[in-house]
């Protein structure tokens, strides 16, 4: 098929410059399958991404870029159709980008407009506008699916994976006990401390490790509380890492290559609290929960009954509920080499046998009636 392709190679162009993990995950699985993909590049891709219209600024700057773009778009469209007939118009886009009406004139042309987000677990409302307009919306979170249903769009549920000419094993040494490797936000500190005080090598690489603050403030928030809650103090100091066990950001290869460099990789599910006070988290399934385990990671990763249903728990995966069971469990796996060999290699196995972009790009299509 002939694809025209509308995606920034990264979401985390700020914090991670350099980096292309939609172009790996997304873009070069469906090169692999045979499609002819035409790209759409435009400054506001790069600029709008990490956007949020609740943000008034945020908001206001998309009143002013949108039209732009959506004309620019459109006429992209039109005349890559007109030179040769385009299929499908895949994206990952956000109402802040886009106008609905763009997106319907593309579909009028006979495309076939298919959007993917993977932010809607906490984010849904970036994409209410814009979701109708699609033929199809490619939805990761599974309790979001009738929320999308709710406005008048057609979601169809696909889980992230990952590209195996990407993420895979490397020939190198173990030099880690337990990494992680991510954004400093969130219940990360507090775990992550839990490992410290337990006298358990821990090392984190990613924005905020290694020059304190805990991101946006409002995450900061959830980290005093959870620390606040889950450790019995009372102030408002946030959680802090030793400087000596935090790194800065990795670069895509540095990511892979340090999966093979540990002998656990740890990951966490939560990603956002509810406005409600009182209401637990939200959690989600990770494009890491995927690249890690593809990349031959012993993977441990904070429970999620979903992620339960694409790895088996024990076998494949290591679950931990809270801080103290993470710690057991690291102690466990640390001692006994045997055993974590075994679940690394069934995890991998796993991923690279069921959990690949290409796979799940070839499921719906076939879903969608695409050939």
């Amino acid at each position: 098929m002939r694809i025209f392709y509308v995606a920034q190679a990264t979401p985390n162009e700020i914090s991670l410059p350099g980096s292309k993990l939609w172009h790996a995950n997304l873009y070069l699985p469906l090169v692999d399958l045979g499609h002819e993909l035409v790209p759409f590049a435009h400054p506001w891709l790069s600029g709008g991404y990490n956007m949020d219209l609740k943000n008034s600024t945020h908001s206001c700057l998309s009143r002013k870029q949108r039209p732009d773009f959506s004309q620019k778009l459109v006429d992209a469209v039109k005349a890559a159709h007109k030179k040769k007939s385009v299929q499908v118009f895949f994206s990952y886009l956000t109402s802040a980008h886009v106008e609905a009406e763009a997106i319907r004139q593309i579909a009028a042309l006979g495309i076939t407009t298919i959007n993917w987000y993977c932010n809607a677990s906490y984010q849904f409302h970036n994409v209410a506008e814009i979701a109708p307009a699609y033929n199809f919306c490619l939805v990761p979170e599974k309790f979001r699916l009738t929320d999308y249903r709710r406005l008048g769009a057609n979601p169809i549920y696909c889980q992230e994976a990952a590209n195996p000419n990407v993420y895979k094993p490397h020939d190198t040494p173990i030099e880690f006990d337990v990494t992680f490797v991510g954004q400093k936000y969130g219940n990360r500190p507090y775990f992550l401390h839990r490992l410290i005080d337990a006298g358990i090598d821990v090392r984190a690489w990613g924005p905020n490790w290694n020059k304190g603050g805990g991101g946006s403030s409002s995450w900061k928030r959830v980290v005093k509380r959870a620390w606040r809650s889950l450790s019995g103090h009372s102030n408002n100091e946030e959680v802090e890492l030793p400087a000596n066990r935090c790194g800065p950001p990795l670069s895509d290869d540095e990511l892979v290559r340090m999966y093979s460099r540990s002998k656990i990789s740890l990951g966490f599910t939560t990603v956002a609290e509810e406005s409600s006070g009182g209401s637990p988290p939200i959690k989600q399934v990770r494009l890491r929960d995927f690249e890690a385990t593809m990349s031959g990671a012993f993977y441990m990763v904070e429970y999620l009954d979903e992620l339960a249903e694409f790895f088996e728990p024990g076998r494949e995966i290591v679950f931990f509920k809270n801080a103290g069971e993470l710690v057991e469990r690291v102690r466990h796996y640390l001692a006994r080499d045997d055993e974590r060999e075994r679940i690394r290699r069934a995890g991998m196995q796993r991923a690279r046998a069921d959990h690949t972009w290409q796979k799940r790009f070839q499921t719906v299509f076939r879903q969608i009636g695409l050939s």
